[in-house]
């Protein structure tokens, strides 16, 4: 066992503490497995107490919450095609995409977006929302947009 025996770094090249408290754990581990034996009653009475232990740490209010963030939500994808025009996504949705399609550069959320790149916009957490995105085709000739967004 010779893992964080560094000469720079802790106890320089001694790595007896972090030795001594493994082994320690093993042994702690292999006496608790020997006392329960093949007693299966033990180990019904020991997942009991953490069970028990389990749901006195859960209140309802938390197990709804989680019971809630589980549930699988359907969203709705919206496309769009701007060129030659300005504009911005609606406030609210839960992602927006940006592709540059055309020829010439788009500008979205006030930088320049180059033909061939892409830009994505998550909003994270199950209903969290992200606000308008303004986007302009009109400064560049040839400049396009593919904006889809989820709602």
């Amino acid at each position: 066992m010779s893992i964080g025996n560094l000469k720079t770094e802790g106890n320089k090249g001694n790595n007896f503490p972090f030795q001594l408290k493994v082994l320690q754990g093993l042994q702690c581990t292999c006496d608790e497995l020997k006392a329960i034996g093949i007693d299966t009653a033990a180990i019904e009475a020991i997942l009991t107490s953490i069970a028990a232990d389990i749901a006195n740490l859960a209140t309802e209010a938390t197990l709804q919450v989680i019971e809630t963030n589980t549930t699988g939500v359907s969203r709705t994808p919206t496309f769009a095609r701007p060129a030659g025009s300005n504009g911005s996504t609606t406030a609210g949705v839960y992602s927006v995409s940006f592709a540059s399609v055309g020829t010439g550069n788009a500008i979205v959320g006030g930088i320049i977006l180059k033909p061939g790149e892409t830009l994505n916009f998550d909003a994270g957490a199950l209903n969290n929302t992200l606000t308008s995105i303004a986007y302009d085709t009109t400064t560049n000739a040839g400049a396009e947009l593919i904006i889809i967004t989820l709602t």
